[in-house]
């Protein structure tokens, strides 16, 4: 729900420190000149203008389909307005059917000058090759719903999670970043919370583990305070460098 969360007067939600104030969770990723992102929350247009990173863009990645991830799909048009390339979005095929429902006045015939995004829909079958980027999509459960995670690399991003098959769970073996929900500190049927995602980080040992996906449970400064060494809160507008 984003913090602060509408109607709420606790102590995070009015923080007045940034890493308290919470947009709906995606990621960007920029390898020499190939820039994607995983998953379209709602803010998307914020994020992408409050970080300058609205220039260019070569594919979306989906996660899954709950709204939180995907209603700022449409902000995808500034990109194709501004260069006319079409950007791909990659899903699994049941994602990419709610995706064609949802947005399904992109693909109604309109008449020239009226602005639409300029997406391709593009299953996801196997490793993604893109650009400089080769991304692994790994299977993880969200309650009992089939999503994706993704490995590129030394780096996984895990979101929306509460179970981990063993089959993934050998892939994400020697990480230096994990990417982690966690979303906060009493359990949850469809999420991670903040003492298992601490379990499943120390029996994964990444180098750095970052959490993310959370709620206004978890105050910034005070959690990570709490965390053992090499794991802390994930920020809006956090940068990260991988060598």
């Amino acid at each position: 729900m984003g913090v602060p969360q509408l109607g709420c007067r606790c102590a995070v939600c009015t923080s007045t420190d940034p890493r308290n104030h919470r947009t709906r969770p995606s990621i960007h990723i920029q390898h020499g000149e190939t820039q994607i992102l995983i998953d379209a929350p709602p803010e998307l247009r914020l994020q992408l203008l409050r970080t300058g990173l609205d220039q260019h863009l070569d594919a979306v990645l989906i996660t899954h389909t709950h709204a939180d991830h995907i209603m700022g799909l449409d902000d995808i048009r500034g990109f194709t307005i501004y260069t006319g390339r079409t950007v791909p979005v990659y899903a699994e095929a049941s994602a990419l059917d709610d995706l064609k429902r949802v947005f399904r006045y992109i693909f109604f015939p309109y008449p020239p000058g009226v602005s639409i995004p300029q997406i391709e829909f593009r299953e996801i079958t196997g490793v993604l090759e893109i650009g400089t980027l080769t991304i692994e999509p790994l299977r993880v459960f969200h309650g009992e719903m089939p999503i994706l995670a993704f490995r590129i690399g030394d780096f996984a991003y895990v979101t929306d999670v509460s179970y981990i098959p063993p089959d993934t769970w050998v892939r994400l073996q020697g990480l230096k970043l994990l990417i982690l929900d966690a979303l906060r500190r009493e359990p949850h049927p469809t999420h991670f919370h903040l003492a298992k995602a601490i379990e499943v980080a120390n029996e994964l040992k990444p180098a750095r583990t970052l959490f993310t996906h959370l709620t206004h449970d978890l105050d910034y400064e005070t959690t990570n305070a709490e965390l053992p060494e090499g794991m802390e809160l994930a920020y809006d507008g956090q940068v990260i460098e991988l060598a």
